[in-house]
């Protein structure tokens, strides 16, 4: 039997995935990785459609590998950036608490930064308006670590080094089966197979079919949300100066719409997020009856309706109405003309929903027969995918050596 062509094989090509297969070309000098993605592009699904923004690791339930990962993560991000000349900044942002009764919410946001690590200063509204003039709010949290980036440059930037050192970058290979053989795994690709000793999948959108695929059970099905954003015009964008979050409602699985300036200069509102009706379906009226089949009947959906419907018909208005879209962007600042709003670009997230309904808040690794598949990983992934793939690399090399 002819030796594989590859040790590791690592399906997908967003930022995760070359995250991880950079980190293997530096642990494993000498073997041969290969990023194998189905589109004819690097990165264009949920690394090239986010907002950009480098989290700070705030929101997540302190202890949790989401929470120390996007703190880490973080720090690796803007180091990179400034070692690869990408565009990045430390704009820092604010979470503002509107009215009296989200203070303790805002407060205990304070509470779970610190357990994270993460410096924050609570503003009075005069000290918030120093830095947002336009802000209305009883009080805020300044977060000054958090930041933005160019991710799809970060995720091209990691594509080069992947194959300076010696690996393999191969677009338009979509992966549709694997079949373990005696010395790994050969996929079977639309333009043929192709074979390794170790497989990785950080398929995004897809990486709940691909564990199933090579016999790996996610013990979750990925439902899509589509986040949609509106651009500001205008005056209105003046009136914007960095980044402004609400308080989270720590009932609500979303953090609800916020206004973010990006490095482009443009300013957006959102997101706006509702249930996808197709995995990749980024337009208004995108369906696939595939993707829609299998939301429908995993029994977790009817369990996630049944708990969230009313949150759920909020955000679906929002989506529907743009005026009732500019209202909520309206809470934050005021004097925003819902006349300056446009529909913009939107996006997907892949989110991992188990049986009893629950989304999985965590980043979700899973185990197969010679591999690891990421079958979770949510926001804040692209901030936290340097630490990733140094925690996915470092476990390929404990399953390769028996440990």
């Amino acid at each position: 039997m002819s030796r594989p062509s590859f040790d590791v094989m690592v399906a997908g090509g967003g930022i995760l995935g070359l995250a991880t297969a950079h980190a293997l070309v530096q642990r494993l000098p000498g073997a041969s990785v290969a990023v194998l993605e189905k589109e004819p592009e690097l990165a264009t699904h949920q690394t090239g459609r986010n907002s950009g923004v480098i989290h700070s690791g705030i929101y997540y339930t302190p202890g949790s590998l989401k929470a120390r990962l996007a703190v880490e993560g973080a720090e690796r991000m803007v180091a990179f950036c400034a070692e690869h000349d990408i565009a990045h900044d430390r704009c820092g942002k604010l979470v503002a608490a509107v009215d009296g009764a989200e203070l303790a919410r805002l407060r205990d946001l304070a509470d779970r930064a610190g357990a994270n690590g993460v410096t924050v200063e609570e503003l009075s509204p005069e000290g918030a308006r120093e830095l947002e003039p336009h802000l209305r709010c009883a009080a805020a949290l300044h977060v000054p670590s958090t930041g933005r980036a160019d991710f799809r440059a970060v995720a091209h930037r990691l594509a080069d080094l992947v194959v300076e050192a010696g690996g393999s970058v191969r677009t338009g290979v979509r992966v549709t089966g694997g079949s373990p053989t005696a010395d790994g795994w050969e996929l079977a690709t639309e333009d043929g197979p192709v074979s390794g000793r170790f497989l990785v999948g950080c398929a995004g959108l897809q990486s709940d079919r691909l564990a199933r695929r090579t016999g790996s059970d996610p013990g979750a099905r990925i439902v899509p949300f589509r986040g949609e954003y509106l651009d500001l015009v205008g005056h209105s964008a003046d009136l914007v100066s960095g980044l402004i979050y609400p308080v989270p409602d720590p009932r609500f699985p979303f953090l609800g719409v916020h206004l973010t300036r990006g490095l482009d200069g443009h300013v957006h509102a959102g997101p706006n997020a509702v249930l996808a009706l197709a995995r990749e379906g980024y337009g208004r009226c995108a369906v696939s009856p595939r993707d829609l089949f299998e939301t429908l009947a995993w029994p977790g959906t009817a369990r996630l309706v049944g708990r969230y419907w009313r949150p759920g018909l909020g955000e679906l208005r929002r989506s529907l109405s743009r005026r009732r879209f500019a209202q909520a962007a309206r809470r934050l600042v005021p004097d925003l003309d819902p006349a300056d709003f446009r529909r913009a670009p939107s996006g997907i997230r892949a989110q991992a929903l188990d049986r009893s309904g629950a989304l999985l808040d965590d980043f979700h690794l899973v185990d197969g027969e010679r591999a690891v598949h990421v079958v979770n990983a949510p926001s804040p992934a692209a901030t936290a995918s340097l630490a990733i793939g140094e925690v996915i690399a470092e476990r390929v090399l404990d399953r390769i050596a028996g440990r």
